[in-house]
């Protein structure tokens, strides 16, 4: 029997599982660390922290597993986007990591709007300039900390970081490059024009690979480090979404899935590039070579969720301890007994802003419609639903981009509860379904290995072969009309708070 690693680097921990050559999970092994936020609004991780964990992963996979070291043929990896790690001429990391979330650099996206335009960073990148993305912090750490730039020789990506610890190699993949927004989305290689107008040195930046691609081979020293064999492949892997797609199967056209954790992802599959213009969602190039994806997102999805239960649901959680149950699982039933509508309350969602599609980070939470008569399971059951309508909106701007969505998957905390499946099958109005493997990113990362190391002879064969589909929620008829007029009464309240949000945003 032949195995696979794959390695999945979190933003609160690293996960590493050993595979076989049909996916079935042989060892885990998580290792959580600090998120540093030394000012409002900024967020930093140590890569040391990365490396560590992900040695120190696949060691304990290794030996909870007894598999000889001879058996693993390869390595992937997945992991969080858009962080930024500077190493210097000696290899050593110069800083902390700005990761995904920090926001400290709007002036340095109206930097890159002003240097490129709007429309032609569109073009090339797909996105407008975001704070979230790489290219803003490279050129806020120009500006703010202009020694530790001119130190800086190499530029890598969080999960690249990892490879160059385990193999030596500067190397990325097209899937986590395309977020750096230094990329040519259609083109699936480094910008030039980005490059030169925004005065970063190419030679900064890592090779870019296809997802299976293999990118080197594990070192001496990281294989004596990580209980394995010298040599093994390790390829390109994905950023977390793109490997999680590979995880649920998203690897043809029509096949999209939806993740409700903290906050939610509509992720569809495309094998033709398409941008859209008013960037309300991403795309990016996804893990199957020559193809693309676009991904809308829901800021505040099971976070709202969570703040509904932790403020107002603690007979539940009571209730739930004395049962051995999850507090969910009750919530589920407690909104199932409200009917389509709660009730006349609608809920928006937006409890950190909003991104898909409207772009507004002053966005906030909003009940609509709330009376006496409603009961806290109305408002719960209005929350679940405002969540639901809000990756609607997802799904009409990859429809109006001509993006074929008819196969949905659900994964994540809330893909768990039939209850929310069954509202996101009937509000999409296709058929949702879950996958037997919880693994997710780190199944897509082994997946790809086992591409990379010859196993399958490409991703949807190892995806036919690997994932199993569990239970599909199907739409049920007489519900799709009446859900149908409240997400549109829900699409008409945004829009008539929108100046109210921004005013609130400025008072003192």
């Amino acid at each position: 029997m032949a195995y696979v690693i794959g390695v999945d680097l979190g933003t609160s921990g690293t996960k590493t599982v050993l595979f076989d050559e049909m996916g079935r999970v042989i060892a885990s092994h998580t290792i959580e660390y600090p998120l540093y936020q030394p000012q409002n609004g900024y967020a930093e991780q140590e890569p040391a922290d990365w490396r560590e964990a992900a040695f120190d992963t696949i060691r304990t996979v290794m030996d909870k597993s007894g598999i000889s070291p001879e058996d693993v043929k390869g390595i992937g990896l997945s992991g969080q986007m858009h962080g930024l790690v500077m190493l210097d001429a000696e290899n050593r990391v110069l800083r902390r990591s700005i990761i995904w979330c920090d926001q400290r650099t709007a002036a340095e996206c109206a930097e890159m709007t002003e240097k490129l335009g709007l429309d032609r960073l569109m073009a090339i990148t797909a996105n407008p300039a975001l704070t979230g993305f790489t290219a803003s912090k490279i050129l806020w750490v120009r500006n703010h900390e202009p020694e530790i730039y001119d130190k800086c020789r190499h530029i890598l990506l969080p999960k690249d970081y990892v490879r160059f610890c385990l193999t030596g190699e500067y190397a990325t993949e097209v899937s986590d490059a395309s977020g750096m927004q230094l990329l040519d989305i259609p083109g699936r290689c480094w910008s030039d024009e980005v490059l030169e107008k925004l005065e970063i040195d190419r030679e900064l930046l890592a090779k870019v690979y296809e997802s299976p691609d293999i990118t080197g081979t594990l070192t001496r020293e990281a294989a004596q480090r990580c209980g394995l064999r010298p040599g093994i492949p390790v390829v390109g892997g994905a950023g977390d979404n793109a490997a999680a797609a590979v995880g649920t199967g998203v690897v043809r056209d029509g096949k999209a899935f939806t993740t409700i954790g903290t906050s939610g992802v509509v992720f569809a599959h495309t094998s033709g590039i398409t941008i859209d213009p008013k960037g309300r969602v991403h795309t990016f190039c996804c893990a199957v070579p020559g193809a693309w994806h676009v991904m809308g997102v829901t800021q505040g999805a099971g976070l709202s969720l969570k703040w509904f239960r932790d403020n107002f649901c603690e007979s539940e959680k009571e209730t739930a301890a004395l049962m051995g149950v999850d507090p969910y699982y009750l919530m589920d039933k407690a909104a199932m007994e409200s009917p389509i509508g709660a009730n006349r309350l609608l809920y928006l969602p937006y409890l950190m802003g909003e991104r898909t599609p409207h772009l507004d980070p002053d966005a906030r939470g909003v009940f609509f419609g709330l009376s006496a008569m409603h009961t806290k399971r109305d408002m719960l059951r209005a929350v679940m639903e405002g969540v639901t309508y809000s990756l609607r909106d997802c799904v009409e701007v990859c429809r109006e981009m001509g993006v074929n969505v008819s196969d949905m998957m659900a994964c994540g905390g809330g893909g768990t509860s039939p209850v929310w499946r069954q509202m996101l099958a009937d509000l999409y109005g296709v058929p949702v379904g879950t996958v037997e493997s919880k693994e997710g990113p780190a199944l897509g990362a082994g997946i790809l290995a086992m591409v990379g190391a010859g196993m399958y002879a490409s991703v949807p064969e190892a995806c036919d072969a690997v994932i199993r589909t569990g239970k599909i929620q199907q739409p049920i008829a007489e519900n799709i009309p009446v859900y149908e007029k409240f997400y549109r009464l829900y699409t008409q309240v945004y829009p008539a708070l929108r100046e109210q949000f921004a005013a609130l945003a400025a008072l003192k």
